[in-house]
C-alpha cells in the first residue's frame, strides 16, 4: 500500500515538473515610466489591473503584481498634465512551456494558463500620455488672443 502511494506521488511530481505553477513565483515586479512630449513625467498616478487584482503606483516607480494569462490594463493621470490608457499582453514563458510539453505531456500547460504562473509581462513598461485638454476659460482666452491683429 505504501509503495503504491509513493509511486503515485512520484508520478504526480514528474507530470507537474515542468509546471511553472510549482517552479515559478506567481508574482512579478514591474517598473513603470510615463512619457509626455518626449519627456518623462514624475508624480503620475497609475492603476494597473488584470483578472488577478488591482495595483496602484506613482510613476516612475516599481510595483509587484500577480501574473496572469490575461492582459494588463494600465490607466494613468496627472492633473494639469495629461492621462493615458494602455493594454499590455502577457508573454508565455517558453522554458516552462517546453517543460510542460516534454515532462507532463501538456497537462502543466493548462494549469499554468489557469494560474497565470507560466506568463509574464515586460519588466519595464513605458506609457505614453496624452496632454490634458485646456479648460474652457483658457481656450476662450487663447481664441481671443489669436484674433487680435
Amino acid at each position: 500500500m505504501f509503495y503504491h502511494f509513493r509511486l503515485t506521488a512520484v508520478a504526480a511530481f514528474a507530470l507537474l515538473g515542468g509546471c511553472a505553477t510549482l517552479s515559478a513565483s506567481p508574482y512579478q515586479q514591474l517598473e513603470l515610466h510615463t512619457i509626455l512630449d518626449h519627456r518623462e513625467v514624475a508624480g503620475v498616478g497609475c492603476l494597473l489591473s488584470n483578472d488577478m487584482g488591482r495595483w496602484y503606483v506613482v510613476a516612475p516607480g516599481r510595483v509587484t503584481i500577480t501574473r496572469s494569462a490575461q492582459p494588463l490594463h494600465i490607466t494613468c493621470k496627472k492633473e494639469g498634465k495629461g492621462s493615458a490608457a494602455e493594454v499590455v499582453q502577457p508573454r508565455a514563458d517558453t522554458a516552462s512551456l517546453m517543460g510542460n510539453v516534454v515532462i507532463s505531456a501538456g497537462l502543466g500547460y493548462f494549469v499554468d494558463r489557469h494560474s497565470g504562473a507560466g506568463y509574464a509581462y515586460p519588466q519595464v513598461l513605458t506609457v505614453l500620455m496624452q496632454p490634458a485638454a485646456p479648460d474652457a476659460a483658457e481656450a476662450g482666452e487663447r481664441a481671443v488672443e489669436a484674433r487680435i491683429f
